[in-house]
């Protein structure tokens, strides 16, 4: 049997792996030892058009007004009552923004204006992914999504996260590019992790998606009870760990 040539795996090509214990000490302002944000969806979808994709029912036929309606429900109530909550703890949240959502429900907007929250674009809708457009689309589309926010908060955002999380081969060079600061795309670590693009260093912080209530609630069938129980372990863990580790 002849010798065979084994080729490595393919690589995005945007970080080196770097095992936690092998790194610097890793310090945030002030000596934290944890920094803590809470992300809030503001999400739309276009009705009867094969969207929006994962909900209680994905194979359901078109018009999918029981997926829809879920959603619509965050934009109508479920969102002010997340911002009442917020407002009453004294939290200031990261706000992701679909575009869409100043035109649906900008009153939404409106209440998390009001308590400051930082925007961070999440592309125009749900419904389009970057990994069904071409370079030259999603560069438009990052532009378009880039402007409306300046145009409607007075300054761009410094934040991405892709509807879906799902970014294209070229996502952070084109974010780059365009200016931003960070991405949420990328659940690799537990820390800030720079990533390589044409356009220059672009961060990656982490986004965990196992606090995240649609997979929690919807691909692992937990309860609130459950959701908060998850919630608070993964900051208690977090915090544990940051005492011994960089």
């Amino acid at each position: 049997m002849g010798n065979s040539l084994v080729m490595p795996l393919a690589s995005h090509g945007r970080f080196d792996y770097s095992p936690i214990g092998d790194r610097p000490q890793f310090e945030w302002p002030g000596g934290a030892r944890l920094a803590v944000y809470i992300a809030v969806n503001c999400e739309h979808f276009p009705y009867d058009d094969g969207r929006p994709g994962l909900g209680y029912t994905p194979a359901m036929d078109q018009p999918n007004t029981y997926n829809w309606g879920w959603r619509e429900y965050g934009n109508r109530v479920g969102g002010f009552r997340i911002a009442e909550t917020l407002q009453q703890s004294g939290i200031r949240p990261t706000l992701l923004v679909n575009t869409e959502v100043y035109e649906h429900a900008p009153q939404l907007i409106d209440a998390f204006r009001a308590l400051d929250a930082e925007v961070v674009a999440h592309g125009r809708t749900n419904a389009i992914q970057p990994n069904d457009q071409n370079e030259d689309d999603e560069r438009r589309s990052i532009d378009e999504v880039t402007s409306a926010i300046e145009r409607h908060e007075g300054a761009p955002p410094r934040g991405w996260m892709s509807p879906g999380a799902n970014p294209s081969r070229v996502t952070e060079d084109l974010l780059a590019e365009r200016g931003y600061d960070y991405t949420l795309d990328w659940p690799i670590d537990d820390q800030p992790v720079w990533l390589n693009t044409r356009g220059g260093p672009l961060l990656s912080v982490p986004y965990p998606h196992e606090v995240n209530d649609l997979p929690v609630f919807v691909h692992h069938h937990q309860t609130a009870a459950t959701f908060e129980r998850n919630i608070i372990d993964s900051f208690d863990e977090l915090k544990e760990n940051s005492a011994h580790q960089p």
